[in-house]
């Protein structure tokens, strides 16, 4: 019997074994274990002991049950078993029974969202979840009998996401639909997956985008140009490496300023973990910049609902990014000017003066720049992300709970230096800082 620690990466890359199935028991969860079939099939499983009797209960599918998701229903199995109760009967008498006669898809989507994924997803995956499949798939199913919907309604709808030129939708749209066909088969309200033998339409890409020294000269004065509050925005992006919706609705009951600290609560992280963001000299100054009424809201006309409009906001600063480009190559800023200038007909398009990057490769340029020219540990760069898991993995990560508070301080300190020298390049003092690896 094999007793391994089950986390995230274990089980992704758990390969089966030819010839014969598996079981590996979890070391931190007694009784629960991965069954691994030979066709690569991963299910969890609760071994428990009732009335002298050994009983199995599975639990469900890999991935729909995560390791963290197979802990707390095996928890929930023990609590039942502790009563008396036999989960494995119970069961059993419930698969017996018939299926309701009818159940639309919007009945049981609606069952999803309040029995499983509102207390399984961090609050941020969610609220996306929730928006999406409520915006792109609950008109064209709503009335539908759920064992009404076979692969062709789900291929259709894809395809058709993808073709309006939205592939990536068309993928995560893909995704969360086939996390809920699992989960309604799991609850005995389907019985197979109408998305079984699909794939994602769009084959997508890892960005790698990370901007020059030039383009984040260009930025930090384009967002001075276009002012409150993308402006601000943009620049604490760049300053504190956190995501977009973390920081445009960010409030001030989570700023200290006495302690330079930014704490973002577990309902606002993406991995719902509690997030402490160190808040440099650069940006306390982008703050303080900012009217102060220290309540709601920081990035808001109410006070109360968080700025829209990123798509615009976007436009106006590419814009102004390639006015300051052209500026400082002695080019004409206007494209009709800079065509006469280049000698290029209207017919044809301009070369790529900038190329495309969106306001998340502002964070991946911090990482890199903060990696690559202030040597800064990765391990430190994971905890300034908030990733849940980063280059600390597997056991290192149950055993190493260290935050390395002091050393992200430091790092996000010399990060605002290093911009603030960029940018500034006539300030005589600039009190740039390098750490070591």
């Amino acid at each position: 019997m094999s007793h391994k620690v089950l986390t995230d990466l274990y089980v992704e890359k758990l390969k089966p074994t030819r010839g014969r199935r598996v079981e590996i028991f979890d070391a931190t969860f007694p009784g629960l274990a991965l069954r691994v079939s030979e066709s690569g099939r991963k299910s969890w499983s609760l071994f428990y002991r009732l009335h002298g009797k050994q009983h199995r209960f599975t639990i469900g599918a890999y991935p729909q049950f995560l390791p963290a998701a197979a802990r707390t229903k095996a928890t929930e199995i023990r609590n039942q078993v502790d009563l008396g109760v036999n989960p494995a009967v119970e069961k059993r008498s419930r698969r017996n029974d018939p299926l309701p006669e009818v159940e639309t898809f919007e009945t049981v989507l609606a069952d999803y969202f309040s029995q499983y994924a509102a207390t399984n997803m961090a609050p941020s995956t969610y609220a996306e979840t929730k928006r999406q499949l409520e915006r792109d798939v609950l008109p064209h199913w709503r009335a539908m009998p759920l064992r009404d919907i076979r692969d062709r309604h789900v291929l259709k709808l894809i395809n058709d996401i993808a073709a309006a030129g939205n592939g990536v939708t068309a993928n995560r749209t893909f995704s969360r639909l086939r996390a809920f066909f699992n989960w309604s088969i799991s609850q005995l309200r389907l019985e197979t997956s109408p998305a079984k033998g699909l794939v994602a339409p769009v084959k997508e890409e890892a960005r790698d985008r990370a901007l020059s020294d030039d383009e984040i000269r260009w930025f930090w004065s384009a967002t001075e140009e276009i002012g409150w509050p993308f402006g601000p925005i943009a620049r604490l992006l760049l300053l504190t490496a956190q995501r977009r919706d973390e920081v445009s609705k960010m409030s001030w009951s989570e700023i200290n300023f006495a302690k330079g600290v930014w704490t973002i609560p577990k309902e606002r992280a993406k991995n719902n973990r509690a997030h402490e963001v160190h808040l440099s000299a650069g940006a306390l100054a982008v703050l303080k910049s900012l009217p102060q009424p220290h309540r709601g809201l920081i990035f808001s006309v109410t006070g109360d609902d968080a700025v829209s409009g990123f798509s615009r906001a976007k436009d106006r600063v590419d814009a102004a990014m390639l006015r300051l480009r052209r500026r400082a190559l002695g080019l004409p800023e206007s494209d009709d000017e800079l065509r006469r200038h280049l000698g290029i007909p209207k017919r044809k398009a301009l070369p790529v003066e900038i190329p495309h990057w969106t306001f998340h490769d502002l964070r991946r340029t911090a990482v890199t720049k903060m990696a690559e020219n202030l040597k800064i540990a990765p391990h430190i760069v994971d905890k300034i992300l908030n990733h849940a898991s980063g280059t600390i993995r597997g056991v290192a990560a149950i055993y190493n709970r260290a935050q390395y508070l002091d050393e992200r301080r430091a790092a996000l300190e010399a990060w605002s230096n290093w911009i603030v020298a960029l940018t500034n390049p006539n300030k005589k003092k600039t009190n740039v800082v390098g750490l070591r690896r």
